[in-house]
């Protein structure tokens, strides 16, 4: 069973999504772990993760334990915006092509699956790039059996594998597989946050796929807000 008193933190890229847990944490009375912004990015993360002085304290805890929370992208027909995932593990391909791959801790997986009522645990891809396009998304989820795909999630195992750190992962898919997003790659800037005016105009030459964006966007932080208060209220 699920006890959420043993996290010590909660891991969520910066912005919406990390407002998001934190208004999740607000209807909870009493205690509530640590909310840890981290930037968007594979690269961006090491680096923040490496740096990071709030990590101190929880690395020096008895028994460490960390949750990542946040959206993701579906890489399959089955997943859909709005639907909650716990991850199994990530996986990431090198420009090799070699595929690698880190495990979430299974006792907590299956934990997190119990107390959200059952839902699905995936296989995730890690992308050091936005996935925008639907063709991409199809092949992705073919070629490597994934199920859903981030930004971060390898890159924060890589991080504390063998440290002695617990992981565990939930996310909300915010896009599906089957339409395009804007091509957003270009409005990020180098420390993971997003350039709002090259953003508004990335967004203006797209008003469709801006339009879902949005709308993926907004139900997903929703749906992420409550997941937050589901797992931790008493």
């Amino acid at each position: 069973m699920f006890n959420s008193s043993t996290i010590q933190a909660i891991l969520v890229c910066q912005g919406a999504e990390y407002q998001a847990v934190c208004r999740g944490l607000s209807r909870i009375t009493g205690s509530t772990p640590f909310v840890i912004p981290i930037p968007v990015g594979v690269e961006n993360t090491y680096t923040y993760l490496q740096k990071s002085q709030e990590l101190n304290n929880i690395l020096n805890h008895p028994q460490p334990t960390l949750l990542v929370m946040g959206l993701c992208g579906s890489l399959q027909p089955r997943y859909q915006v709005g639907d909650i995932v716990v991850y199994a593990d990530c996986i990431y391909q090198e420009n090799t092509g070699d595929t690698l791959v880190y495990e979430c801790d299974a006792t907590l997986t299956a934990s997190l699956q119990q107390c959200l009522h059952q839902v699905a645990v995936v296989k995730a891809l890690t992308s050091d790039h936005m996935i925008w396009s639907s063709t991409e998304k199809c092949q992705l989820g073919q070629m490597l059996a994934a199920d859903v795909v981030d930004m971060e999630g390898y890159t924060v195992l890589k991080f504390f594998n063998s440290t002695g750190v617990t992981v565990g992962m939930v996310r909300v898919v915010s896009d599906g597989c089957d339409r395009d997003l804007p091509n957003l790659n270009s409005t990020l800037n180098s420390d993971g946050s997003l350039q709002p005016l090259s953003l508004a105009i990335a967004m203006l030459k797209q008003p469709i796929a801006a339009t879902r964006l949005v709308r993926g966007a907004l139900q997903g932080l929703q749906v992420l807000e409550e997941v937050t208060t589901c797992l931790f209220q008493p």
